[in-house]
């Protein structure tokens, strides 16, 4: 299986999962240091403070992204980092950071995809109102003109949001992740409008800042309904469920997607949602309706439905014993075919997977290698899939997978493991896994890794067992 020539093979983070740091040289406060001080909030009362403590050692782990053979890193600036309050007068010693990290990545022939907003809102924003202020769309547009004018002479591709539905849903209606709220149904409309115009006005002040031409686009969680066979039938009813909204929360494609893609709210969301939609002022869906040059998703499962004999869609259940990631997440790695293929369809635009990976129970063996064959498995299937779609005439510009190392994973503290490269927490010790070692020769053969290998008998890739271990002391960062 061979990708496309120009295909971006990469991995991600976000600056509060790996940066630590957390006081460090002028950062403000964000939502999720507030929210990690709450008793019970997050596993065991872990917070970000330290992470991946890779604020002082970017160096270290540019190279041992160099050694991975990774194309592209899609990382997040800290708001709070740079401006320390969220707006006003920036932190030089927050941007001069990210002017290190982005050097250093190209320096090591790495291409940094930028998003600007992975859920860190500076807490003295979240205090003047934060989502629930219409002026949020004013302040992240400054941060974003911000870092445009500062990084846009090195920097092509830029994301805006990550997920909405997550910081939206999970922080402001269920209250389990930052800032821990649990708003009325029309607060939260008013929150995910808001956001939508911070998109808007942020890709303004992305191109209005650019020092160059900039390929822009976002990364919404991809909630993805396979059908259970190639017919027709089944094929209609699951596109169907993809982009249909039947339930009073914000867990769907399409209330996001189609506001940013098309430049209105879909007209079942309208009706369902009635009168607690918030009010919509003239000009707001066009701000949101900006130009992008491609559709970032994060597509970790779906679900499978077919058609019944009524036409209507029917979920088939998991059979007994489904496999599952250690996060419980049910392995569907056809989602990687059928996500992108109806987002294509549906909206017109390049697709990019910005985040697809695992949790899994990744513990070092006794000479210190972290051997992960399931992880392995796991992202070898859904890039068979990813493949065929884009054979299949899918318009599909790169992958990166979650995450480059084990990080902070939000209200789970450190319990769960999605990297290739694993970290030890306490003495900051990285080690690559197989699944590293394994990643870079998909990448060495634009997916011709991803073919069984014809010598192995269980039909399983053959991976190698040599680990490499970077020296804990080396630091690359502000000291």
């Amino acid at each position: 299986m061979m990708f496309p020539s120009r295909f971006v093979w990469g991995a991600a983070s976000s600056a509060y999962q790996v940066e630590g740091g957390a006081k460090a040289n002028g950062r403000g406060s964000s939502v999720w240091d507030e929210f990690c001080t709450r008793p019970g909030a997050v596993h065991q009362g872990e917070t970000g403070d330290t992470a991946c403590d890779h604020y002082h050692r970017f160096g270290e782990d540019v190279a041992l992204m160099r050694s991975v053979g990774l194309e592209a890193y899609r990382l997040s600036t800290s708001w709070p980092r740079v401006l320390p309050t969220g707006t006003g007068k920036p932190n030089p010693a927050g941007l001069e950071f990210y002017d290190r990290l982005v050097d250093a990545l190209l320096g090591a022939g790495i291409e940094p995809w930028i998003t600007l907003f992975h859920w860190d809102m500076p807490t003295d924003l979240y205090r003047r109102g934060g989502w629930l202020n219409r002026e949020s769309a004013d302040w992240f547009a400054e941060y974003a003109g911000l870092m445009s004018s500062r990084l846009s002479d090195r920097v092509v591709h830029w994301m805006t949001l990550n997920e909405p539905q997550v910081y939206i849903g999970l922080g402001h209606s269920d209250g389990k992740h930052a800032p821990g709220l649990k708003l009325s149904f029309p607060d939260l409309l008013l929150a995910s409008h808001n956001t939508l115009l911070a998109h808007g006005r942020g890709v303004q002040a992305l191109r209005a800042s650019a020092k160059r031409k900039l390929s822009i686009g976002w990364a919404p969680v991809g909630h993805i309904v396979c059908p259970a066979t190639d017919s027709a039938a089944d094929l209609t009813v699951a596109r169907s469920a993809t982009f249909t909204i039947t339930q009073r929360n914000v867990w769907n494609n399409t209330w996001f997607g189609d506001a940013v893609c098309k430049g209105h709210y879909p007209a079942d969301g309208l009706e369902l949602f009635g009168k607690d939609v918030p009010e919509i002022r003239a000009g707001d869906m066009e701000t949101i309706h900006q130009p992008l040059e491609f559709f970032g998703v994060n597509i970790y499962s779906g679900s499978t439905v077919r058609a019944g004999g009524d036409g209507k869609a029917v979920s088939v259940a998991a059979l007994p014993g489904a496999p599952t990631t250690a996060f419980g997440w049910p392995i569907h790695p056809e989602s990687l075919y059928w996500g992108p293929r109806f987002l294509n369809e549906r909206y017109g635009l390049p697709i990019v997977i910005t985040e697809n990976g695992m949790s899994n129970i990744d513990v070092p063996d006794a000479e210190g290698q972290v051997q992960d064959p399931q992880r392995i498995e796991f992202t070898r299937r859904y890039l068979q899939q990813l493949g065929k779609a884009i054979n299949d005439g899918v318009k599909i510009d790169g992958y990166f997978h979650w995450s480059i190392m084990d990080n902070f994973e939000w209200a789970e503290g450190y319990k769960q493991r999605f990297g290739m490269i694993h970290v030890d927490f306490v003495t900051q010790k990285r080690t690559l896994k197989d699944s590293a070692h394994w990643y870079r020769e998909v990448i060495e053969t634009n997916g011709g890794a991803l073919t069984p290998d014809e010598g192995d008998a269980n039909g399983k890739p053959v991976v190698r067992t040599t680990i490499t271990t970077a020296a804990t002391a080396t630091k690359g960062g502000p000291g």
